[in-house]
């Protein structure tokens, strides 16, 4: 599996509708948290490693009412800290 970033800007107070039908229609979907700045909403998704990351964006992502624009960001590596 992949990990992608994207960024989305919403249309004028749907942030949390989109956020919503994305959570109950993507399974790809890890994370979505909502952010202040340019961009309404920060998404996690896991993508196979063949699957398209456009074609996702554009058509899973892009295709949800209320969605203005994106910023994809791939990833590469995933590093964490040890606790304990």
């Amino acid at each position: 599996m992949k990990a992608i970033f994207v960024m989305i800007k919403c249309e004028m107070g749907a942030a949390y509708r989109v956020a919503r039908e994305m959570a109950d229609s993507i399974p790809e979907l890890s994370e979505m948290h909502s952010t202040s700045g340019q961009y309404d909403l920060l998404g996690k998704f896991y993508l196979e490693p063949d699957q398209d990351i456009g074609l996702f964006v554009v058509e899973r992502v892009q295709g949800v009412p209320g969605v203005k624009d994106t910023y994809t960001l791939q990833t590469f590596n995933a590093f964490s800290g040890q606790r304990g």
